[in-house]
Order: structure tokens, then C-alpha cells, then sequence
């Protein structure tokens, strides 16, 4: 069980989560999340030392809620297009905003973080690394097991994968309409049915 200090730590976390999310690192004060929190700035430095440190430890925080998310959708998942196709479910629901408000913490970071931030954006790489790590043992694993095509390319295939769902994830908050991710998931699931997975898993 959480002290009273973990539980209003965790909820500093959670609500510099949503709003660095929504409003990007430079668009945030530590204000905003005082006011969010209904604590003042006295009870944010309590816990972490600067904004830097807060932004550093509440994207950590999105990305493990994001990776739970990807576990859980991964769950009971053997074959390796049934787990590709899964993976694409939790990017479809960050373009629904239904787990992160803001959409995706990966992207967002990304965007903004660039040259102006290093330190988000080694985080930032470290996430996508994982992805790509990801998608290789699934690919790989699935090439071994006679699921997917063994001419199949790992490295051309996760980038192709990412960058589809994050740039659809983009054009859905862009527009504030859902088609995009939707198109995305529609269009990389036909492909991986028709050209990755071996015709007599079809």
C-alpha cells in the first residue's frame, strides 16, 4: 500500500502526464499543474525537484502506462499477425485519445522535444527503441514458426509500422477525427494479412 506521499506523487505524475501531453512541455507551467493537482508550487517541489525533473519522470510515467497497455493487449496473443494486430489496437485508441488525453506521448514528446530538449529526447528514443525492439522478437519469432513470410524485412517493416501509426495518430488529433487511425489500422492490417502472413496461416 502507497504512503499518503507515493499516492500524491503518483497523482502529480498522472495529471503533469495529461497536461504535458495536451499542452507540450513548453506550453506547461508548473502552475497549470498546481492548479490541476489543487496543490500549490511549494507541494510540486515537495516531490520533485524542477520542471525538467517532473517532465522527465511524468513522460516515464505515460510510457509505463503505455507499455501495461501494450502488455495487456498482447495477452493470450501466440501467433505473431494476431500480436502485430494487437499492437495496432492500442495505437488506434491513442488516436481515439480513449487511454491519454493528447493522444500519444511518444509523438508529442517527439515533436516538440527535438533538438530543444535532449534529455526527452533520449527518453523519446528509448520508447520508439522498444517498439522497434518489439516488433523485431514478434517478426523473427513468427518467421521461425512458419507465421510470417521469411523474406520479411524487420527493420523496413517496424519503421513502415511506426511511423503509419504515429503519423495517423497525428492527422486524427490534427483534425480531431479518428478516420485517419482508423485508415491506418485498415491499410497495415490488410497488408500484413496479404503480405507477411504465410497463406496457409490465412
Amino acid at each position: 500500500m502507497m504512503t499518503k506521499g507515493e499516492q500524491t506523487r503518483e497523482t502529480i505524475l498522472e495529471q503533469a502526464a495529461q497536461i504535458f501531453s495536451r499542452k507540450g512541455y513548453f506550453g506547461s507551467s508548473l502552475a497549470d499543474i498546481a492548479h490541476e493537482t489543487g496543490l500549490g508550487k511549494s507541494g510540486i517541489y515537495n516531490h520533485f525537484d524542477s520542471k525538467d525533473d517532473l517532465a522527465l519522470e511524468a513522460f516515464d510515467y505515460a510510457i509505463k502506462k503505455l507499455a501495461g497497455w501494450m502488455t495487456k493487449a498482447l495477452e493470450g496473443k501466440t501467433n505473431a499477425v494476431d500480436r502485430l494486430l494487437a499492437m495496432m489496437s492500442v495505437f488506434q485508441r491513442l488516436g481515439e485519445n480513449s487511454f491519454l488525453a493528447g493522444g500519444c506521448p511518444v509523438l508529442n514528446t517527439a515533436v516538440e522535444s527535438d533538438d530543444a530538449h535532449p534529455a526527452l529526447r533520449l527518453r523519446t528514443q528509448k520508447a520508439v527503441d522498444d517498439w522497434q525492439a518489439t516488433l523485431h522478437r514478434i517478426i523473427r519469432k513468427g518467421i521461425e514458426r512458419g507465421e510470417i513470410q521469411p523474406e520479411t524485412e524487420a527493420d523496413t517493416f517496424a519503421t513502415v509500422f511506426i511511423s503509419t501509426l504515429e503519423g495517423a495518430v497525428m492527422l486524427s488529433k490534427l483534425y480531431g477525427d479518428s478516420v485517419h487511425i482508423r485508415r491506418a489500422v485498415a491499410f497495415l492490417t490488410a497488408y500484413i494479412n496479404h503480405n507477411l502472413r504465410l497463406e496457409e496461416q490465412i
